[in-house]
């Protein structure tokens, strides 16, 4: 009895309506409900990526986005980290640099599109500095932040002892920012993630799985697009996981304060 409520605890409650659309969706398909040249069922879209020539091009497709995530992702993100830490420590910075980026960050992410691919082309420069923007943003913005949730005493007494800049960073500004920094960073990885693979759809050449859907909507292969965008979502997720995973190794505090 024990083992089996054991069982029903371990069962993901969040995989409950995703496997009930599944079933209608198979029972629809099955029973000639959903019917027509784009209609798939769910088996067809479960093995198209290992049995389709077409849809095994998914895996080189994730590894290709997954490559600009990481490249253009770190570079965003340290200079996210870097400007956003020391517009949150000298007031002066602050006022140079703040106004800017709060502007330009109003600017919609895939509007940048057509002012970037005039610049760099439509190559893979391009699709880097999109996804380098994509996560400078959301890490400037939380280590100001959090750079200036420091306490107040703890800030004067840092500079009445006259510690250097480098010790405040890091004995100081650094426990202070870690929260807000790790909720970016997790924002950071989802929009890197979402902006390489819209960069790759609305650009269109070369290798992603952005340009893996563009490519199955152009041959109105309705299973491989499908496939891309379960992938997607799977993408988006362990990313996610990859970054809690990350943060709670180097600091385990912060998984047990949430």
């Amino acid at each position: 009895m024990a083992d089996r409520y054991l069982r029903i605890a371990k069962f993901p409650r969040g995989a409950v309506l995703p496997l009930v659309v599944a079933l209608i969706w198979s029972i629809a398909s099955s029973t000639g409900i959903l019917s027509g040249p784009m209609a798939v069922s769910p088996l067809e879209v479960v093995a198209t990526p290992f049995v389709d020539h077409s849809g095994r091009e998914l895996w080189m497709a994730l590894i290709a986005s997954i490559a600009r995530v990481l490249s253009g992702g770190i570079l965003g993100g340290v200079i996210g980290l870097v400007l956003g830490y020391v517009a949150g420590m000298y007031r002066t910075a602050a006022l140079a640099l703040a106004p800017t980026v709060h502007t330009i960050r109003q600017v919609a992410l895939f509007a940048w599109i057509p002012l970037l691919t005039a610049w760099f082309g439509n190559g893979e420069s391009t699709k880097l500095v999109f996804t380098a923007l994509s996560t400078f943003f959301p890490l400037f913005l939380a280590t100001e932040h959090g750079v200036r949730q420091a306490p107040v005493p703890l800030v004067e007494a840092a500079y009445t002892l006259r510690l250097k800049p480098w010790t405040r960073a890091r004995k100081l500004y650094l426990p202070a920012a870690l929260p807000s920094i790790y909720v970016g960073l997790q924002i950071a990885v989802l929009s890197a993630w979402i902006g390489t693979v819209g960069a790759e759809y609305a650009i269109g050449n070369g290798l992603g799985l952005g340009s893996y859907i563009a490519s199955a909507r152009d041959q109105f292969r309705m299973d491989i697009v499908l496939v891309g965008v379960f992938a997607l979502a799977a993408g988006g997720v362990a990313l996610s996981a990859a970054v809690r995973f990350a943060t709670g190794k180097v600091s385990p505090w912060s998984q047990e304060a949430r």
